[in-house]
């Protein structure tokens, strides 16, 4: 995993905002709707042809397909898992029962209905989980190559969904176990994470609940949240396995939402947790005003041998541009507590989890991307000042 030496480095988290166009043929595909099939393919690869080189456009080093095959972030996975089918009944949107809806119910009542997460398809494992999404990550993986062909760039990504997310979305109707079905996706999901990994590219894991089960599970306490992450890391670290962890990295977050929350599980609570995932670098949220302050928790930690964080130094948590004299500032901090090498310059999550969602306007996350290089290169002038 490349790491800057003479500048800071630039990287998102992954999903960027999908043309129109694109996001009604993906969901239509989802929903099992007639959509265009000659259409489809040739679209798709437009539209990664096209993020890519606005990413390179807009300065960043280490990009992305956007997402641009996947309807969300962890959805996308019930095509490429065998062993589930689509049930009929509507199943519960996940931060409908959290602590946060509890105490703000007035704005999450609305907020919910309005969510992208509650029209989507449902599904339950109804037999044993096999991976057989072979062509479609192959298709990721050859749009991404055919549109990095010219391009500047230090490095690319893919990502893919941790078995904890697929568990806690989709009811199990067939293991004997919580545990038996975890580490089946976990077998499935390797498939996955290899055929990214052999490609070339490295591989980045989404776990946002590996933060937010304490938020979405109403009477956990954070021993019982800390409990149920370590099972979680063991099951994602087997389906890591034979992987060269600098190969991947590891992202978690508290959710694309801009909701109000004061029921976060602090990183000192879970960063030790989080730092048992085998891989070479950690991505997460560190521009959010809810965590902006916990830069100071790397200071009693230490990474694991070759690691690097990926903070984030700009939100989807809200949408007003960072000024790139902040984002340098997160960036020097961050540098100073680990050393300028051993960081990347991040976001804090997805602007587009959800292809549906339309939280942050395009326009909005290219600027913000925009002041996210911008800043790294006002703290790299900083970092790297010559004397």
């Amino acid at each position: 995993m490349k790491r800057g030496t003479e500048r800071i480095l630039t990287t998102h988290a992954g999903s960027l905002p999908r043309p129109a166009d694109l996001r009604e043929l993906v969901q239509a595909r989802t929903d099992g709707r007639p959509y265009d099939t000659n259409a489809y393919p040739k679209r798709l690869r437009d539209a990664v042809s096209d993020v890519v080189r606005a990413q390179t456009a807009h300065g960043l080093d280490v990009i992305g397909d956007g997402e641009m095959s996947k309807p969300s972030f962890v959805t996308y996975v019930t095509e490429r898992l065998g062993g589930f089918e689509p049930i009929a009944e509507p199943g519960t949107l996940p931060w409908a029962g959290s602590k946060e809806v509890a105490a703000f119910p007035e704005f999450y009542e609305a907020s919910l209905r309005r969510s992208p997460n509650a029209a989507a398809r449902r599904f339950a494992c109804t037999g044993p989980i096999t991976y057989r999404g072979h062509a479609h990550v192959q298709t990721d993986i050859d749009n991404l190559r055919s549109a990095l062909a010219g391009a500047e760039y230090e490095e690319a990504f893919i990502t893919a969904i941790a078995p904890s997310n697929v568990e806690g979305r989709h009811p199990n109707r067939h293991y004997k176990t919580d545990a038996d079905y975890l580490f089946a996706i976990a077998d499935a999901m390797h498939e996955e994470y290899k055929a990214i990994v052999d490609a070339g590219f490295l591989l980045q894991i989404d776990d946002p609940r590996l933060v937010t089960y304490y938020i979405l599970s109403p009477a956990s306490t954070v021993a019982d949240a800390r409990r149920w992450a370590k099972m979680r890391v063991e099951a994602l670290n087997q389906a890591l396995r034979g992987i060269p962890r600098d190969r991947v990295r590891f992202h978690t977050c508290y959710s694309i939402n801009m909701g109000p929350r004061v029921h976060d599980m602090r990183l000192e609570d879970v960063v030790d947790i989080i730092l048992a995932v085998r891989a070479g670098a950690y991505s997460f949220e560190a521009a959010n005003p809810r965590h902006e302050h916990e830069w100071r928790v790397w200071k009693n930690v230490k990474l694991p041998d070759g690691a690097v964080l990926v903070p984030g130094v700009i939100t989807q948590s809200t949408v007003l541009v960072e000024h790139p004299e902040l984002v340098a500032e997160r960036i020097v901090r961050f540098a100073g507590v680990v050393g300028r090498e051993n960081v990347i310059a991040g976001a804090d999550c997805g602007f587009a989890s959800f292809a549906a969602s339309e939280e942050i306007h395009p326009t909005i996350v290219w600027a913000k991307l925009a002041a996210l290089t911008e800043g790294a290169r006002l703290a790299s002038g900083q970092l790297w000042r010559t004397r």
